[in-house]
């Protein structure tokens, strides 16, 4: 049941672009417990547009008003990164949970403060790594938390997309607004789930390159060297010109590999590479989908007291690794974390 008694989950949308109307807002709309009561955008245009297509009453200009209006148990964040801070700490004053669009501030002394109010206001914070709940990434942690593939010994994650030169960045050209290029963009989840999936390994230096254009970097490359001798290899790019899109993430252990798109595991049996792939690990819903219902179906429950949601307390550390990959690259060395 929600925090106010009623039998539905009363959410308030920050932010009506791209992600929440193609990633967030689909999937919530499936949730039968679930009610979308308002919409702030400061582009009253886009928000009155997008509350008349879902039937959604209200719609404002300004966060604050809709916290005092909206009666909300939580608030979707899908504003743009250097927003994202002062929306949380915002919403959290409230009274409301948050899910806030990754990441959750533009820096990990920022981060730190978000936790700070969150233990407060006893009011869970879930940034949205999405990738941590795909069918596949589960299947493979699963598999490493088992011990079943030995000790790990590289990850490799990455993830290319295609935007042609011409194509308008907006406010993530600019660093002051999104805090990094492609780095922050499809570099700081990756760098995410690959951590995650590791079992959150201490990162000791980090060596990395960046290819800028203007303000920001559009094609990225990073090593992280871990205390226990674990390497990270990572790569992200705007600029990727190939036949599709491309993502992945590869874990090499002692006694067997994984990979996910395509989903694959191996271990050696009897001196052998045996294929060991569950079946069934992935569905027929689209995998991208398939991980944002997960996300909102943990984070709900946590809402209504199922289960108890971890504070994201390592997205401190993911934002110092971030940093000092910044730095590495301005300073052409490797550099501690």
């Amino acid at each position: 049941m929600a925090s106010n008694g009623s039998t539905s989950i009363r959410i308030g949308l920050v932010g009506a672009g791209a992600i929440a109307q193609i990633a967030h807002l689909p999937v919530l709309r499936r949730f039968k417990d679930v009610q979308i009561v308002g919409i702030a955008d400061s582009d009253g245009a886009k928000a009155r547009a997008l509350a008349q297509r879902l039937g959604v009453g209200s719609w404002y200009t300004d966060i604050e008003d809709l916290l005092e209006f909206g009666k909300l148990d939580a608030v979707l964040i899908c504003t743009p990164n250097h927003l994202h801070e002062a929306h949380v700490l915002s919403a959290l004053a409230a009274g409301a949970h948050v899910v806030v669009e990754r990441p959750i501030s533009l820096t990990a002394a920022g981060v730190a403060k978000v936790l700070k109010a969150s233990e407060k206001a006893k009011r869970n914070v879930l940034v949205a790594m999405n990738h941590r709940f795909r069918a596949d990434v589960q299947a493979v942690y699963k598999f490493i938390e088992g011990g079943e593939l030995g000790e790990l010994a590289t990850v490799r994650a990455g993830w290319h997309v295609f935007r042609a030169a011409k194509h308008q960045l907006g406010w993530r050209s600019r660093r002051s607004e999104s805090g990094g290029g492609v780095m922050m963009d499809l570099g700081l989840p990756m760098v995410d789930l690959a951590l995650w999936i590791a079992g959150r390994p201490e990162v000791a230096r980090v060596s990395a390159w960046l290819r800028s254009s203007a303000q920001v970097d559009e094609i990225a490359s990073a090593q992280l060297y871990t205390e226990k001798g674990l390497v990270i290899c990572l790569d992200a790019s705007w600029r990727h010109v190939g036949e599709s899109e491309r993502f992945w993430l590869d874990v090499q252990g002692t006694k067997g590999s994984a990979s996910i798109a395509p989903f694959k595991v191996f271990k050696e049996l009897h001196g052998q590479a045996e294929d060991v792939t569950p079946t069934g690990a992935t569905g027929r819903e689209h995998a991208f989908t398939a991980s944002y219902r997960s996300e909102w179906a943990y984070f709900l429950a946590g809402v209504r007291g199922e289960v108890k949601l971890v504070p994201p307390e390592d997205q401190i550390r993911l934002h110092k690794v971030i940093e000092a990959i910044y730095r590495s690259a301005d300073e052409q060395r490797d550099v501690k974390v």
